[in-house]
């Protein structure tokens, strides 16, 4: 069984809805018409009959012998003037002086006369010699006295006639309103379908279904941003994910704290929100811009512990590489019969990575903590670089999470490496906190721009190195700044637990 279309079932209810209003108009109007031109008639009828009722030339005609022979002419004078259907002067007991039918002059008038009898003028339809009209009848008063009847009438079927003259243009209005109705029906119910796209209520109401399962059950936020910036649809997971309010449909994207779209196609581009690491994919569409968000904080979190590993892998490999080459020169050394040097450049270079070890040690008593800082001065050493303690450095196990602290100065660490060739690490804990202070002797940078949204001097794929600083360290509750080349970290120191 075929399904009528939205835009079908829309036609035919808009037409019978127009052709119930053209048809219950035309009935009003036939009912009115006929109101007005029997009202019309009446009024006709009962100003002639008064008119010539009040005419002089009526009482002087009733003072001759035959008063017929001059009231016939003036009957009919009138009546071709005034349009009425008969103008009949009668005596006070209905013998008629005159009638458009001249054979019926002298015959008893048909109707009622007895409220003109009494003096008073009056409207009835009554049929007559000539068929059902509508009639008035007036007194013909002379000092008191009623001397004569006049009764002029319009018959019923002129009446008619003329009613249906108005109707036949009131048809012909109502015929171009439902012509009118029914061409912009059909242009709204092609509009309609092109929009619906021939789909019918049920199929519609399936799709949406669908459409609000889908968009609340995704795991990935989805976002509409409209051409004019404003937020169109969210799905609960873009809510959660960027923190939106219930209200944010409808509102500008700058008053909720999001970024602008961009304007052609992107993909995997970082958003921080909050603590949270996002992965962003927008498109443009016809509607706007479709915009997907992916929560990639975890996969970020296990980068920066597996960057933490190789960290440990590369500083390991390049102690690993420095200790063969100072093994081969003290071999080579000794082979060459200089055993003596060999014995001393190897003494030295014990003394100097046993001093190294020492200081670090000395300064840093959190292992995981100060064996990052051994691999990184080796890392370090092997691009070129060189990465010191500072002398005032003193850094007990606080009870701070060292996977925290390994994510904080590491990266800082690789940032410095990368960008100058002497790197300064600061760590001092009291029991007020932890303050970590990094420097090198690049050209610095400021604040505004480091913690900038995936912001990086590295090229494409980087710039996540400070935002994990960030993200670390508001869990920890503490505070970053940099100012030039200098980024400091204040930690607050946890609180120990109650004892139960």
């Amino acid at each position: 069984m075929r399904r009528w279309s939205l835009a079908g079932q829309m036609l035919i209810l808009q037409l019978l809805v127009v052709a119930v209003t053209v048809a219950g108009g035309t009935v009003l109007v036939t009912i009115l018409t006929r109101q007005l031109v029997t009202a019309e008639a009446t009024a006709t009828a009962r100003a002639t009959a008064a008119g010539v009722a009040a005419s002089p030339d009526v009482l002087a005609a009733l003072d001759e012998p035959s008063p017929t022979s001059r009231l016939q002419p003036f009957a009919e004078r009138v009546r071709a003037e005034t349009g009425v259907d008969f103008v009949t002067i009668m005596r006070p007991d209905g013998t008629r002086y005159t009638h458009p039918n001249p054979t019926q002059i002298g015959r008893r008038f048909l109707g009622h006369i007895e409220p003109a009898l009494r003096g008073r003028t009056f409207t009835e339809t009554y049929t007559g010699t000539l068929g059902p009209s509508v009639r008035a009848v007036a007194p013909v008063r002379s000092g008191g006295t009623v001397r004569a009847l006049v009764s002029a009438g319009i018959t019923v079927d002129r009446v008619s006639a003329r009613a249906w003259d108005q109707l036949a243009w009131a048809g012909l209005v109502a015929l171009l309103a439902l012509g009118l109705g029914a061409a912009g029906t059909a242009l709204v119910t092609v509009r309609l379908r092109r929009q619906t796209h021939g789909l019918g209520p049920v199929e519609l109401g399936r799709i949406h279904e669908h459409h609000d399962a889908v968009l609340h059950a995704v795991r990935e936020g989805l976002l509409l941003i409209g051409a004019d910036g404003r937020l169109a649809l969210c799905n609960d997971a873009a809510r959660r994910l960027l923190g939106l309010p219930a209200d944010a449909e409808g509102r500008h994207i700058t008053e909720l704290g999001l970024p602008e779209p961009p304007a052609a196609h992107e993909e995997e581009r970082v958003h921080l929100a909050g603590d949270r690491v996002l992965a962003v994919n927008s498109a443009a569409s016809r509607l706007g811009t479709v915009v997907t968000v992916r929560d990639h904080t975890e996969l970020q979190a296990l980068a920066g512990q597996l960057d933490a590993e190789r960290g440990f892998a590369e500083s390991l490999r390049s102690a690993a590489h420095e200790s063969a080459n100072r093994l081969h020169t003290v071999i080579t050394l000794v082979e060459l019969g200089r055993a003596e040097q060999a014995v001393a450049f190897g003494t030295a270079e014990l003394r100097a990575a046993q001093a190294l070890t020492d200081q670090v040690m000395a300064a840093v008593r959190e292992p995981v903590l100060a064996a990052l800082l051994l691999g990184k001065s080796a890392e370090a050493a092997e691009r070129g670089g060189e990465l010191v303690i500072s002398p005032d450095s003193e850094l007990d196990d606080l009870g701070l999470d060292p996977r925290e602290l390994v994510t904080i100065v590491g990266n800082l660490i690789d940032n410095a490496i990368d960008a100058a060739s002497r790197i300064e690490v600061h760590l001092r804990g009291d029991p007020g906190g932890l303050v970590i202070r990094v420097s090198d002797d690049g050209p610095g940078l400021t604040g505004a721009e480091a913690f900038a949204k995936g912001w990086t001097t590295k090229g494409d794929g980087r710039g996540l190195g400070l935002a994990l600083v960030g993200q670390a360290v508001r869990r920890l509750g503490g505070t970053i700044a940099v100012d030039g080349s200098v980024f400091t970290v204040r930690l607050p120191t946890p609180k120990p637990e109650p004892a139960r």
